[in-house]
């Protein structure tokens, strides 16, 4: 489900554009001290080792860039042999107005006064990690990739991973004068690469007012990308001196136990019987550094019983729907598998491992190794499954390669894929990849590959099993920016671990942006007008297949409404009919059809902010109406509620056919404490006439040591649809986890 959070909110405020940034050099290099007497961990950064270190200069992002701060910030950064050490001084001349919204790991919901810390490691200008916390000490952690721009994997999916978990502390503390951080992370708990013991990174650091709708940053970003403040080519060019690299070792067994419910079909077909499957098992996870940069993983009978159930959706074109990865071990350092051919194409798509439409497929166990060495970031995973109903036993492998060229802002790069079924079957795919800046904000793009089966008459030289991509675009926000794009994918080419949203076409279009900031008294940020236009060709069919043409326009104020509204108007030459449902199709034929988008985004500053969407038109020969709402509700920085609702009303008029769907999600989170929480999680599809439960406990009282308590149910609605009549609860599991990490310091 889409979640409301600071970075979410400012990729919403900003995704009819698709407009992208370029780093500039840093002009000097900031030295971090190393800390030269005691401190007491407890959130109050006033020992005297703090005052001997220089405050950094912040300043103003937004709503003005580049104004003076309103609210005095006092922010120190240094180090030991062991730690990096942050100590802020956020003070507030209304400290009621501090604001807390959760206690959750790994949120940061923008209803909260925040802080956070990026550190390029590497000092490459496009990986980071990020650390982050707000009044109550939560520890919110994730990477950074692609230098914070475009979506990558999905059109659902940011450029960050919110599932990178590291070891690390942090200490709040709230007075009548504002609230007050110390934050400490391991060493340890990075990678970069030293040299006779000095280390340069990339530094980025911001608080987030919500109550002033107020941003401030270190270095000075101004707001020419989308999420400036997270971007590592804008990172201040920082020095460590007198550290090395560690080379921890992490091992993290893990039990669970538990019993699920199923009801199937009896032989003859004439009824359900409830099976009981009662479950017992254990496995375990090792991280190890092999060297400085390369962080080796590996995993026996891997488990995922915590992860969240997918969000219901409903289906309205003839494509495949993407589904996020929300499993931890596949998304950790996911980026430097990423391999993405546009929109939500991929030729690494990690729920083919494990999963097989809505079947679970164990995972025996697997190897990852990633990291950089030399010039080359590195990336290798091999994970083999068991025989399954649908499956034979699989092995699935990726390597990846990628190496800086010509200047900070460029890579070249190669992908290898391989599937090997147990039964002889194959897929191997190879790709290469090239990212160059020309000049200026000038980006040329560059992809191709090919695919080879089992029984398909593999032929290197033909087209029909290669893909290919030509992108060049301006990247900026501010001004005139565009996007040129020329790509297909030939009618046999099949990335067996990877996505592909529809085959077979030459695809040519991209888009025209204009985009200006208001004057500084003004109550509105920016706007922008665009227009886009995407054109899928089929190649076998030797016809016109897909076509849109979009004008729109985006508007963003100050406090951080935002509102968008776009025309679409659309041509679809349908060579094969596709369902809506039993009793709904849209035939074969060629369609013209318009429709209008507008959505509407509340301040996410606001305890209350609510997402609006709706859509009308005309559809293929019929008429559409789609709308949306998503409330996000903080009751106190304990509770929050947080709701969608979908409907979907689709009318053929000509053929007495009718389609309508409901989708419903209701999400209760309880924090007893940054450690203990609660959630309960109910959706509803009426297209599926299903409802599915989620609950879960989670106690997590230090990084790597977790016990959760995970119950889920599936419910049938509208029982006599089919014969026999189905059971009321289709399955139930009720699982509990617990796994503990061992941590060796080498």
């Amino acid at each position: 489900m889409y979640r409301f959070n600071i970075i979410s909110a400012f990729i919403c405020l900003n995704f009819i554009s698709t407009v992208f940034g370029i780093g500039t050099d840093s002009t000097s290099i900031m030295i971090i001290p190393q800390i030269t007497g005691p401190i007491t961990f407890d959130g109050l950064p006033f020992e005297h080792a703090w005052d001997n270190i220089e405050p950094v200069q912040m300043i103003m992002h937004s709503p003005v860039f580049g104004k003076e701060i309103t609210e005095r910030t006092d922010i120190r950064i240094a180090h030991d042999d062991k730690y990096i050490y942050a100590g802020a001084r956020f003070y507030d001349r209304d400290p009621s107005k501090i604001q807390i919204t959760s206690k959750k790991r790994d949120d940061f919901a923008g209803g909260s006064d925040f802080f956070a810390l990026v550190l390029d490691t590497y000092d490459d200008n496009e990986n980071a990690v990020t650390f982050m916390t707000n009044p109550a000490g939560l520890r919110t952690d994730m990477t950074i990739f692609n230098d914070a721009e475009g979506m990558m994997s999905g059109p659902n999916t940011m450029p960050m991973n919110e599932s990178w978990n590291t070891f690390w502390d942090v200490e709040t503390e709230i007075t009548d004068e504002g609230w007050f951080v110390e934050m400490r992370i391991p060493l340890s708990s990075l990678r970069f690469q030293d040299e006779n013991g000095r280390v340069k990174m990339g530094l980025i650091l911001w608080r987030w007012i919500p109550h002033l709708n107020e941003i401030y940053t270190f270095p000075a970003i101004p707001q020419n990308w989308n999420i400036s403040f997270f971007k590592p080519s804008q990172a201040q060019d920082v020095v460590l001196e007198g550290v090395e690299s560690k080379r921890p070792l992490y091992i993290t067994p893990y039990t669970i136990g538990g019993f699920g419910q199923e009801h199937l079909l009896n032989d003859d077909e004439s009824a359900y019987i409830r099976e009981d499957d009662p479950e017992l098992n254990a496995g375990i996870d090792i991280k190890f550094g092999v060297t400085n940069n390369l962080t080796l993983d590996l995993t026996l009978n891997t488990d995922f019983a915590q992860v969240e159930a997918d969000d219901q959706m409903v289906n309205l074109t003839r494509f495949s729907l993407f589904f996020p990865e929300k499993r931890q071990f596949f998304l950790e350092r996911a980026s430097i598998f990423d391999f993405n051919t546009g929109g939500p194409s991929t030729l690494f798509y990690s729920r083919r491992i494990g999963l097989n439409e809505e079947e679970i497929i164990p995972i025996i166990g697997g190897v990852r190794l990633i990291g950089r060495q030399g010039p080359w970031d590195i990336g290798f995973l091999d994970m083999q499954t068991v025989v399954s109903d649908s499956l034979p036993s699989e092995n699935f492998g990726v390597i990846r390669l990628k190496r800086r060229v010509f200047n900070e802002n460029s890579y070249i790069g190669n992908i290898l894929t391989s599937r090997l079924g147990m039964d002889g079957s194959y897929n191997i795919v190879y790709g290469f990849d090239g990212l160059i800046r020309v000049i200026g904000d000038e980006y040329l793009k560059l992809i191709w590959a090919q695919s080879f089966e089992d029984g398909m008459g593999n032929n290197p030289i033909s087209l029909n099993r290669s893909r290919f991509s030509l992108n060049w675009e301006r990247r900026k926000t501010v001004g005139f920016t565009y996007n040129a794009i020329l790509s297909g994918s030939g009618p046999k080419f099949d990335p067996g671990i990877g996505f592909e949203s529809r085959q077979d076409y030459t695809f040519g279009g991209g888009h025209l942006h204009y985009g200006w900031l208001a004057p500084e008294e003004s109550s509105i940020l920016k706007q922008n007008i665009y227009l886009r236009s995407r054109n899928f060709f089929s190649v076998s069919q030797n016809k016109l297949e897909s076509m849109i043409i979009m004008p729109g326009y985006g508007i963003e104020m100050k406090n951080f409404l935002a509102g968008n509204l776009f025309l679409q108007l659309n041509y679809e030459n349908v060579f094969e009919a596709f369902e809506l449902s039993d009793d709904a199709e849209v035939p074969v034929g060629e369609y013209r059809f318009v429709d209008m988008q507008g959505i509407l985004q509340t301040p996410m500053s606001r305890p209350l902010m609510v997402a609006l969407v709706l859509q009308a038109g005309s559809y293929y020969d019929g008429k559409r109406i789609s709308c949306g709402v998503q409330p996000q509700w903080s009751l106190s920085s304990s509770f929050e509620l947080s709701g969608f609702y979908e409907y979907n009303w689709v009318d053929f008029p000509g053929r007495d056919q009718k389609f309508i769907a409901h989708i419903g999600r209701l999400k209760a989170l309880y924090m007893f404490s940054t450690k203990l929480s609660a959630s309960a999680f109910i959706q509803y599809s009426s297209a599926d006439k299903a409802m599915i439960s989620n609950f879960r406990f989670r106690y997590n009282p230090r990084e790597g040591n977790d016990f959760y308590i995970v119950y889920n149910e599936g419910t049938n609605t509208e029982l006599d649809r089919e014969i026999p009549t189905l059971p009321r609860m289709s399955n139930r599991t009720l699982l509990l986890k617990y796994t503990y990490t061992f941590v060796f310091n080498q």
